[in-house]
């Protein structure tokens, strides 16, 4: 977990925090579908922009961040509140290449629980209760990421993913979760992974479930 205490945040009014802006492709209220908060309701802030670039990323569409309009933070948080989600799960593209002060900041001040999903490619900001990192081999994650990790979930296309997948688990907190997910186009993934769990079971299985249910 994110420690509030381990951020300094520069002394503003909330009306200047309500008043930042990000990029964003899109948000909207609906049901996570991976990792360990699968089947939770939770309000999704999907930011623009990517330094990342999986050729197999579903969302390639949040990649340009000029493409994409930008969102004061009042508009967003007023949007969560009205759904009466209580997770809001910031994502991208990659959320951590904009400061998420504001934004996270503003989200605890109206009671709701925020998580973050990052490849971990630039260093973590803001006042997150989750943070779960799926590393990409296209751009490694910085080290200051890994002592704030709750989640490690790893995208698995072949074998040498799970060689990848141990080496980070090494770098995370004892107590994170581990968790290994099948690309989805990728069948072969699935036995691949079944058998390594069952020899390895401090991990786990994440399936994109959201795709089986047909919900955003």
């Amino acid at each position: 977990m994110y420690n509030p205490e381990d951020i300094v945040p520069t002394p503003v009014s909330e009306q200047e925090l309500l008043d930042v802006e990000y990029p964003i492709m899109e948000h909207f209220y609906t049901i996570q579908g991976e990792g360990a908060h699968t089947g939770k309701a939770a309000y999704f802030i999907r930011t623009a922009g990517c330094d990342v670039g999986c050729w197999w990323c579903d969302v390639k569409e949040s990649w340009d961040e000029e493409k994409h309009p930008r969102m004061s933070v009042k508009s967003l948080v007023d949007a969560v509140q009205k759904s009466g989600a209580e997770i809001v799960v910031i994502t991208g593209g990659e959320p951590l290449l904009h400061n998420l002060d504001a934004l996270s900041i503003s989200l605890k001040n109206i009671g709701v629980q925020t998580h973050i999903e990052t490849s971990g490619s630039s260093p973590i900001s803001g006042m997150i209760d989750w943070v779960t990192l799926s590393p990409k081999r296209f751009k490694k994650p910085v080290d200051e990421i890994y002592p704030f990790v709750d989640e490690l979930k790893v995208v698995v296309l072949t074998k040498k993913d799970l060689k990848w997948a141990e080496d980070h688990a090494e770098k995370c907190p004892s107590d994170a979760r581990l968790l290994l997910q099948p690309e989805w186009e990728t069948e072969k993934a699935i036995p691949l992974i079944v058998e390594y769990v069952k020899e390895n079971p401090q991990w786990g299985i994440s399936l994109q479930t959201h795709k089986y249910l047909n919900v955003p």
